[in-house]
């Protein structure tokens, strides 16, 4: 029987079904990725081993990544309304 990876089971990744670009993919792994760290640090936080204030701070450097990926990658250009 194959061993589960515990990071990998409890962090899917699910499969991008959007209207497929390259831009979009990528985006999509980055917002993923995001979504797991920061679920992490918020757990760390609720049990005690970051302080709010890290934790904020964490949380903030990763949504200044994501929205700098977001902009390298001109997805407001591609988006359509």
């Amino acid at each position: 029987m194959k061993e589960v990876d515990l990071h990998s089971f409890l962090y899917q990744r699910r499969r991008y079904s959007g209207e497929f670009t390259p831009q979009a993919l990528v985006f999509n792994a980055n917002l993923q990725e995001f979504a797991t760290r920061t679920s992490y640090i918020c757990n760390l936080q609720t049990l005690g081993k970051l302080s709010q204030e890290e934790s904020y701070q964490q949380i903030k450097t990763l949504w200044e990544e994501l929205q700098r990926s977001y902009h390298a990658l001109h997805i407001e250009k591609n988006t359509e309304n």
